[in-house]
């Protein structure tokens, strides 16, 4: 490819990757685990302190159990992506969660660090690591 075509491939690779993310947000605003499952690579991984739930079976019974219980409302910002080859990239996305949990609302905030890999012709996420900043009863306010 010449130089504007590969700049052009990126850029696209980039949009695509930011649509991957917000469809993740969306289902997880929806509690539809299967959609969520659905934006992982097959061997995909999802971490979130020391739970690391590996693998599309893994991944099925986290998000259809744990996401469809309660409601979450994600909100993904400052989002940097690095194009690393034409199937490989990686980011780091800052995310805001509201969830009501138990009839309480909590507010929520970390970051993910991820990897993405393109799998059948689709970028998909290949490693979510979920780092928190807070999650806290939203009456208590974030800085307790």
């Amino acid at each position: 490819m010449n130089d504007l075509e590969t700049r052009i491939a990126a850029l696209e690779a980039k949009d695509e990757i930011r649509e991957l993310t917000a469809r993740y947000c969306h289902a997880v605003t929806d509690g539809d685990g299967l959609a969520i499952v659905d934006l992982f690579c097959t061997d995909g991984v999802f971490r979130m302190r020391h739970k690391v739930v590996a693998g599309h079976t893994e991944l099925k019974d986290f998000y259809v159990n744990g996401v469809g219980g309660q409601t979450h409302k994600p909100f993904i910002q400052n989002h940097v992506i690095e194009i690393e080859s034409d199937t490989e990239a990686s980011g780091r996305c800052s995310v805001e969660i509201r969830i009501v949990q138990d009839g309480e609302a909590y507010t929520g905030a970390g970051h993910y660090i991820d990897r993405y890999r393109k799998e059948d012709g689709k970028w998909r996420i290949a490693d979510r690591h979920y780092n928190a900043y807070h999650f806290v009863p939203l009456k208590d306010g974030w800085t307790k």
